[in-house]
């Protein structure tokens, strides 16, 4: 076998670089959303053109090898493409015929040397389809774990936005409802009252719209989301005493008030929302309860919370213990990142949440320093 350099040859030693570089400029010459599509479908084309030149490097005759090295360089190209771009089973019958003829090409130029130079002549130009194929296989890596961490981030998002509507809307939309039960019962015979719980409603209702505009807002960027901050421990009382007049329980908070000083922003926020799902558990499950109790505890390097109803464990209190939503297991998801614990159950008749935060040491306060007092002299008694 010997080089030709007809125009017939010249030709057809051009037909896989022509074939390699069409089907490179197919692939971006179109718009700009379409370019992705079109790179994902040139594993047919890799094939071909790889098809195309196996047959021309062992062809009787043969064009010059400066067709065939911009045929490497082209076809290295095409295989860094398919890598990144295309199918895992596509990628697996376009891939081997394009690196075998990067690999292959030189061999029937080097006939008279011995089997081991061939190999190592191989070897050699196997090289560039070896760091072709890796460079696609690192960007298609990059890809799909910016994919992973997009898909992370959503499934983070979305279960944050259930929890907002879940520990806020519910606890204000169960509380529209227990009023509106109210009103209609004493509608006729107490209008006074009806007009207050009106008036309740008007007030939860409100107070649901401000926590769903805050978490649209949220979804928006957390630029925006930051601007608000969600609430804490030191809008309880406001918190109970709403619960209380919203329904037949009364409601006692026993918050001391280190407690808000040694708590962190992110362990307070989580504080209120176990305090909001276990009012709204009562309010939801134990309605008739007539009393209710929050409580903080702070011990040395935590604070305990106590929610506690005097409700019988009736059917609907092991309701709670068998479902219980989407709160207390996002909640206690919480508290286990924060370091701490929660846990539900029967309790005396009724039914309590318990949940122990991580705190803050308590501030060991300064002694206070006291004047030093000019020393006082007795005067003598005289005979």
């Amino acid at each position: 076998m010997g080089e030709s350099t007809g125009p017939a040859v010249m030709v057809l030693g051009a037909l896989p670089s022509l074939a390699a570089a069409g089907s490179l400029v197919w692939a971006v010459a179109c718009r700009r959303a379409a370019v992705r599509q079109r790179l994902g479908r040139l594993a047919l084309p890799t094939a071909v053109c790889a098809a195309l030149s196996l047959i021309t490097s062992f062809a009787p005759l043969r064009a010059g090898s400066g067709w065939k090295l911009a045929e490497v360089a082209l076809l290295s190209l095409l295989v860094a493409v398919i890598t990144r771009w295309s199918r895992a089973d596509d990628l697996a019958w376009a891939l081997p015929p394009a690196a075998l003829a990067v690999t292959l090409w030189p061999l029937p130029l080097v006939t008279g040397d011995s089997f081991l130079e061939s190999i190592g002549i191989g070897t050699f130009w196997l090289l560039p389809a070896a760091a072709a194929a890796a460079a696609g296989a690192y960007l298609r890596r990059q890809e799909l774990r910016r994919r992973r961490a997009v898909a992370e981030a959503r499934s983070a998002q979305r279960l944050q936005l259930s929890r907002d509507l879940h520990d806020f809307v519910a606890h204000d939309i169960s509380g529209i409802v227990v009023q509106a039960q109210a009103a209609r019962f004493v509608a006729a015979t107490d209008p006074s009252h009806a007009v207050l719980a009106l008036e309740r409603i008007e007030k939860a209702g409100l107070s649901a719209l401000a926590a769903m505009d805050r978490t649209v807002r949220m979804l928006h960027g957390p630029e925006v989301a930051a601007t608000e901050p969600l609430p804490d421990v030191s809008q309880l009382h406001l918190l109970v005493e709403n619960f209380t007049a919203a329904g037949a329980t009364e409601a006692h908070l026993d918050l001391p008030h280190p407690v808000t000083e040694r708590l962190s922003r992110e362990a307070g926020s989580v504080a209120y929302r176990i305090v909001v799902e276990g009012l709204t558990n009562i309010r939801r499950h134990a309605p008739d309860a007539a009393r209710a109790t929050v409580a903080f505890t702070p011990t040395a390097t935590t604070v305990e919370i106590r929610i506690t109803n005097d409700r019988g464990a009736g059917p609907s209190a092991r309701r709670v213990s068998r479902s219980g939503g989407l709160g207390l297991p996002a909640l206690t998801e919480h508290a286990r990142a924060l370091g701490g614990t929660l846990a539900a159950g029967p309790h005396g008749g009724g039914w309590q949440l318990t949940a122990v935060l991580p705190a803050a040491p308590p501030k060991e306060k300064s002694p206070m320093t006291t004047p030093e007092k000019a020393p006082t002299t007795t005067p003598e008694k005289t005979p």
